[in-house]
């Protein structure tokens, strides 16, 4: 079964920089994270070597101004085992 759980907010670029250094943070070093996903924290295991992609699209809608985005993506498998 998947779970996903999703938020977006409003924050200034220092803002954004700073829940991105957050999260560089619990994935550095070993054992499991916590990810703060607005007012709900989520225990994760990272396995020792992460999928890592990044996604740019810029678009030009026919309503609105010009959008830009990025997205960068994190995977790995979980793994089961308990440790010793």
């Amino acid at each position: 079964m998947a779970e996903k759980t999703d938020y977006e907010e409003d924050v200034s670029r220092d803002e954004a920089a700073d829940l991105l250094q957050d999260i560089a943070r619990e994935i550095r070093g070993q054992g499991p994270i916590d990810i703060h996903v607005g007012n709900k924290t989520l225990a994760l295991t990272p396995s020792s070597t992460l999928e890592y992609g990044i996604e740019v699209e810029e678009r030009s809608p026919m309503l609105g101004g010009d959008r830009e985005e990025i997205t960068v993506t994190l995977e790995w498998e979980v793994d089961n085992e308990p440790t010793e």
